[in-house]
């Protein structure tokens, strides 16, 4: 009876050894309502399962995942908490993320999923010209923490209002409690009709980028190699070209 006990109490523990190792070596990947890059499949502001995501991004990331081996979770948070995530913690991604130099060694870069370009919006009705952003030097932007776009106005010195979410950007500039709101250009006026905000202006566009999926710098090699080639193999297939097309690119 000990020797079964010890079998049992054996077996039990190496059973429990391989959860654990399934649950380090798990991908924890995140995004955000961005549409039509990525959003919730209900409009909510959270999602726990990637059943329930969304858009452009989220499906090239899904059909690459699904060239792999790879164990996943997607979750659907504000851009702040699952930058951070992505930031602190092994195994964990954010997308769709902007590369930029600054941001280039912080994380392990997949892609590129897609472009956007940067558009100034002002409200409907709106008569404001610029050809250059000097012109809204004087300008109050609506942005949103952590935001690649936010961070690059902050930086050249501009004022910034900068939420949780990007969501309330645009009934704000309806309301008038921003000047402008910097946004892309294919993304932008998405945001704003699910608001029933409709007629905003794009007065500017400029810095045509390229979005990624960034993993955690410590997530192994390996686990990017097989994210890689997941994503080359869509792009071979068509399958790649058939979800941008579907979402008029």
């Amino acid at each position: 009876m000990f020797r079964i006990l010890l079998s049992i109490s054996a077996l039990l523990g190496l059973v429990l050894t391989s959860l654990a190792t399934q649950a380090d070596d798990r991908l924890y990947l995140y995004t955000e309502n961005f549409p039509p890059y990525n959003m919730s499949n209900s409009g909510r502001a959270f999602e726990h399962s990637a059943e329930e995501i969304g858009g452009l991004c989220t499906e090239l990331v899904l059909a690459a995942l699904k060239e792999t081996d790879l164990d996943y979770r997607i979750k659907l948070r504000n851009w702040d908490y699952g930058y951070n995530r992505a930031l602190s913690k092994p195994n964990h991604g954010i997308f769709c993320t902007t590369y930029t130099e600054d941001r280039a060694p912080l994380f392990k870069w997949v892609g590129p999923l897609t472009n956007n370009l940067w558009t100034v919006f002002a409200p409907a009705g709106s008569d404001f010209q610029m050809t250059n952003l000097e012109q809204a030097k004087d300008k109050v932007f609506g942005g949103y923490r952590n935001d690649v776009k936010s961070e690059y106005l902050i930086k050249r010195g501009y004022k910034v209002s900068a939420l949780d979410s990007d969501d309330l950007n645009p009934k704000r500039l309806e309301l008038g409690q921003i000047d402008l709101w910097l946004a892309d250009r294919l993304g932008g006026p998405y945001v704003a009709s699910q608001q029933d905000i409709e007629g905003l202006v794009p007065v500017f566009s400029f810095n045509a980028t390229q979005l990624f999926l960034a993993m955690n710098p410590e997530t192994p090699d390996e686990v990017i190699a097989k994210l890689t080639e997941g994503l080359k193999a869509i792009q071979e297939s068509g399958m790649f070209e058939a979800i941008e097309t579907k979402y008029g690119l």
